[in-house]
C-alpha cells in the first residue's frame, strides 16, 4: 500500500512537471493505451470534463480516480495545446483459472468461492489478490477439516496482456478429532454428553458420517444442543464459559475441550397466559406441556408455544406471536413462567394459485385443497392441503409461500408450486426376474390420465410363471365428495409349480367393480365386488393334498367374492417416504352360494420415522388369516398365503416358506406372519439430484406361514443390506441378505433382486 503511495506522488510530481504547473481550460479529452477498457468507462471515471480548469489539484484527483477503478496500472495526463491527452496502460486479465489436485471439493465450487472474493475468467487480473486467494481455498479446506492442505499459485503470461492462473492443491489429509473433552459436569457423565453431539472421535461409520472431521459450523450447533439438553432440564443458568480447539503439529489430530458451569435445576412455581386471549383460556390451557412443581423444560416450554400458535392459526391469526416471560428467583431456584399472547390481525385468504402444473390440471390439485379462497385462513389446512398433494404420487416436490396482498393488512395468498414427476409407464419390452425368468411385457399404465387424476391402465404379461390381461380403470372422485370408483376385467394363467409352489396350473377369468368413501383425512372404507372364474389343470406328478381337493370340489369354480377394507395414510410422500404410516385392513368372504366357501383376513402396515440426520427408520407387517366355511373345509389351496423372498423374508427363495405338500413342493398355508425392521439411508458421494432415486438399507426380516396357527419357533430371520433405485427403465430392488437360522430343506438364497416390477 505505502508504494502504490509512492507511485501516485511522483506520479503527481511527473504531471505537474508536465503540465508546467499553468491552469489550462480543457477543450477535448483524448484517452491513448485502451485495449479492453472503453473510452466511455474513462470519461465516467474521470472528474475532468470539457470546459473545466485543470491545475495541480484537479490533475491529483484525476489520477487517483483512474487507479482507484482498478483497471490500470499506469496513467499519465499530457497536454497538447488546450486537449488533455490520459495515457494508460492497462492491467492484464485473466484468460482462465485451472485448479489441479482437488479431489474433497468439487472444481465449480472452488470456482466460486474464488469468484465471490474477485478473481474469476474475464476478470482484471490483480496481483495482491493472489495472496487472498490462497487464504480463501485454505479456508474452504479447512471446514472440511484438511489442515495439512498446500496450494501453489502460478500466473503465466500470455498473449494479448492475458494471464493464465494454475492452482495446484496437495490436500493432504483430512485432521481427525482425537478427542472431546468437557470439564465442569457434574449431573451428567461425558458418555451422555457426548452423545448430543454430533462430532466424535473415529467410528465404524465415520467413513460415511464424516464426525471425526471438525468444521466450526457443527461444534457450534454442537454446543447448541449441549446447551438445549440441559436446559430441558432445569438447568436454567447453565452456561459453557470457553471452548478450545487444538491441533498437533502435524495437523493430523484434534482436540476439543468445552469448559462448561452447570448451574442449579429449577423448578416451576407458576405457570401463567395472559394478553389479548381471543381464543377462549379453556381451549388453551389443556394445550401447556408443563405446569407448576415440574422442573423447568425449554423444549417442552416451546413446545406449548406452537401449540398455541397453531391453535390461533386455525381460528385465522397466523401471524400471531406468543412470547415466554420467564421471571426467575435464585433464592429459591424457582421460575414464574408466563406465557403473552399476541393474535394480531384475522387473516383472510384471496387468492389460491397453483403454479409448476404443466400436465396435471388445476382441478385435480384444487379438489385436494383443505384452505379455501375468501375463507378465514388456517394454518393446518394450509399444512394438510400440501400433503395431500404430496401424498398424491403425482409431484417430486410441492412447495407453499403465503406472500401478503399489497395494500391490505389482513389477506395473503396461498402460492402451491409443484415439481411434476412421471406418474405412470407406457413400456413394451422385456425384463427379467429371480422368480418369473424372463418376461415380455406391454402396458400402458397411468395414475393421472391426461392429467385427470384418474387411474387407466391395460396390461399384457407374459412369463414362465403367468400371462395376464387386464384392463382396469379407478376414479378417485367420482363424486364431489372424494368417493371413488372404478372396474377390473382380468385374464390370468398360472403356471404355480414355476413360481416355487406346488405343481398345478389355473386360468381365471376375473371381473369386479370397486367402491372408496372417505372417512376423514387420512382413512377410507373401501369395498370390492368380484366374479372369478377358475379352471384349476393337473398333472400326473400333482401332490395328493391337491387330488384329494379336486376329488372333493371339482376342477372349475364360480366365485362371488365381497372384500371389505379400511385403509389409513399419513406418509409424507408417496416415493420414499420418510415419516407418517400406512395401514389397509381387509375382510374378504365369498357368498354361499359360490361354488367354494371361504374368507381372507389381512393386515398391512408401514411406518416411518426419521431417526437421525439422513437416516430414516422403518416398520413393516403383514398378518394374515383364512378358511373355508360351510361345504369347504379349509381355505382352497389355490388362495393360500405365501412367504419368502423380496418384499417378503429376504434371503430365502420367493415363496418357499412354510409348509410342503406330499411331493415336498411350497404349499403355502392360511396364516401368514412378516414382519421387517429397516433402516434407509443415502448413497454416498452422490449429488442431490442423484440421491433422490436411490436409497440404501439395513434390515431385520422375519416371518413365515403356517398351516393352521402361528408357531413363533418356527419364524424365520435374515438381515442383510438392500438397494432400491427408480431408474428410467423401471424399479430395480436388491438385495443381499443372510438367513440367520435356516434349517434341513429350506431354500435358501443370499442374493436377490427384481426389475420391472413396482416397489
Amino acid at each position: 500500500m505505502k508504494g502504490l503511495r509512492s507511485f501516485c506522488w511522483l506520479a503527481l510530481l511527473w504531471v505537474c512537471a508536465c503540465l508546467a504547473l499553468e491552469p489550462f481550460v480543457v477543450e477535448d479529452i483524448r484517452v491513448r493505451g485502451l485495449d479492453r477498457v472503453t473510452a466511455g468507462t474513462v470519461y465516467n471515471v474521470l472528474p475532468v470534463k470539457p470546459g473545466d480548469v485543470v491545475d495541480e489539484e484537479t490533475a491529483a484527483t484525476a489520477i487517483r480516480a483512474l487507479y482507484r477503478s482498478g483497471f490500470f496500472k499506469d496513467v499519465r495526463l499530457l497536454r497538447d495545446g488546450n486537449v488533455l491527452i490520459v495515457d494508460v496502460t492497462e492491467r492484464p486479465y485473466i484468460a482462465g483459472i485451472r485448479i489441479e489436485g482437488n479431489k474433497d471439493i468439487k472444481t465449480d465450487d472452488l470456482l466460486k468461492a474464488l469468484e465471490g472474493i474477485g478473481l474469476a475468467e474475464g476478470r482484471v487480473f490483480n496481483r495482491r489478490l493472489l495472496e487472498k486467494v490462497e487464504n480463501e481455498l485454505r479456508r474452504q479446506y479447512f471446514s472440511h477439516g484438511k489442515y495439512g492442505v498446500e496450494i501453489k499459485t502460478e500466473v503465466t503470461k500470455i498473449t494479448q496482456n492475458r494471464r493464465a492462473i494454475d492452482i495446484k492443491i496437495a490436500e493432504g489429509r483430512a485432521a481427525k478429532i482425537k478427542r472431546i473433552n468437557i470439564i465442569g459436569n457434574h449431573a451428567f457423565d461425558d458418555a451422555t454428553l457426548l452423545k448430543q453431539f454430533e462430532l466424535g472421535t473415529t467410528g465404524w461409520l465415520s467413513f460415511y458420517t464424516k464426525n471425526d472431521q471438525y468444521a466450526k459450523q457443527k461444534l457450534a450447533a454442537d454446543l447448541e444442543r449441549l446447551r438445549s439438553f440441559y436446559m430441558d432440564r432445569g438447568y436454567l443458568k447453565f452456561d459453557i464459559e470457553s471452548t478450545q480447539v487444538a491441533i498437533t503439529p502435524d495437523k493430523r489430530d484434534i482436540y476439543i475441550t468445552v469448559n462448561i458451569k452447570e448451574g442449579d435445576i429449577y423448578t416451576l412455581r407458576e405457570v401463567k397466559l395472559t394478553g389479548k386471549l381471543i381464543v377462549p383460556p379453556e381451549e388453551l390451557i389443556p394445550l401447556f406441556q408443563l405446569g407448576p412443581g415440574e422442573v423447568f423444560s425449554r423444549r417442552r416450554a416451546t413446545d406449548t408455544i406452537e401449540a398455541i400458535s397453531a391453535r390461533l392459526g386455525d381460528d385465522g391469526y397466523i401471524f400471531a406471536n406468543v412470547n415466554m416471560v420467564p421471571e426467575i428467583d435464585d433464592e429459591t431456584k424457582t421460575v414464574k413462567l408466563t406465557f403473552f399472547v399476541e393474535p394480531g390481525r384475522r387473516i383472510y385468504i384471496r387468492r389460491i394459485h397453483i403454479k409448476g402444473n404443466s400436465r396435471t390440471q388445476d382441478e385435480v390439485i384444487r379438489r385436494e385443497m383443505r384452505q379455501m379462497e375468501d375463507a378465514m385462513a388456517s394454518t393446518s389446512k394450509i399444512e394438510k392441503s400440501k400433503n395431500r398433494l404430496q401424498r398424491l404420487g403425482f409431484f417430486k416436490e410441492t412447495n407453499v409461500e403465503t406472500p401478503a396482498v399489497p395494500g391490505t393488512l389482513d389477506q395473503i395468498d396461498v402460492d402451491y408450486t409443484v415439481t411434476e414427476q412421471p406418474s405412470g409407464n407406457l413400456s413394451a419390452g422385456i425384463g427379467f426376474s429371480q422368480v418369473q425368468g424372463l418376461i415380455f411385457n406391454a402396458s400402458v399404465s397411468q395414475n393421472n390420465f391426461l392429467g385427470t387424476g384418474k387411474r387407466v391402465s391395460f396390461e399384457f404379461n407374459n412369463s414362465q410363471v403367468s400371462t395376464i390381461y387386464r384392463v382396469a380403470y379407478y376414479n378417485p372422485y367420482l363424486t364431489m365428495d372424494g368417493i371413488g370408483g372404478g372396474f377390473d376385467l382380468s385374464y390370468r394363467s398360472i403356471d404355480a409349480n414355476a413360481a416355487n409352489i406346488a405343481n398345478y396350473t389355473t386360468d381365471s377369468a376375473r371381473a369386479g367393480v370397486n367402491l372408496s368413501l372417505p372417512w376423514d383425512e387420512h382413512n377410507r372404507l373401501n369395498g370390492n365386488l368380484d366374479y372369478e372364474y377358475t379352471k384349476l389343470k393337473t398333472s400326473s406328478n400333482t401332490s395328493d393334498e391337491i387330488k384329494d381337493f379336486v376329488d372333493q370340489q371339482g376342477k372349475t369354480y364360480s366365485v362371488m367374492n365381497l372384500s371389505l377394507g379400511w385403509a389409513h395414510n399419513s406418509l409424507d410422500k408417496a416415493v420414499f417416504p420418510t415419516k407418517g404410516m400406512r395401514h389397509t385392513l381387509s375382510l374378504q368372504g365369498s357368498f354361499p352360494f359360490s361354488d367354494l366357501q371361504y374368507y381372507k383376513a389381512r393386515y398391512r402396515g408401514q411406518l416411518y420415522f426419521p431417526w437421525a440426520k439422513d437416516l430414516i427408520f422403518s416398520l413393516r407387517g403383514d398378518v394374515a388369516y383364512g378358511d373355508g366355511y360351510g361345504k369347504t373345509d379349509s381355505l382352497p389351496f389355490f388362495e393360500h398365503f405365501f412367504a419368502g423372498g423380496i418384499g417378503s423374508v429376504r434371503g430365502f427363495r420367493q415363496n418357499t416358506l412354510g409348509p410342503r405338500d406330499s411331493n415336498n413342493d411350497p404349499f403355502g398355508g392360511s396364516v401368514k406372519l412378516v414382519g421387517s425392521a429397516e433402516l434407509f439411508f443415502p448413497v454416498p458421494f452422490l449429488d442431490e439430484e442423484m440421491r433422490s432415486a436411490f436409497r440404501l438399507g439395513l434390515f431385520l426380516d422375519a416371518g413365515n406361514v403356517f398351516e393352521d396357527k402361528i408357531k413363533f419357533g418356527e419364524l424365520r430371520y435374515s438381515a442383510g443390506i438392500s438397494v432400491q433405485w427408480l431408474s428410467p427403465f423401471g424399479p430395480l430392488r436388491v438385495s443381499l441378505a443372510q438367513p440367520l437360522n435356516a434349517k434341513s430343506g429350506d431354500d435358501k438364497q443370499i442374493f436377490q433382486f427384481s426389475f420391472g416390477s413396482a416397489f
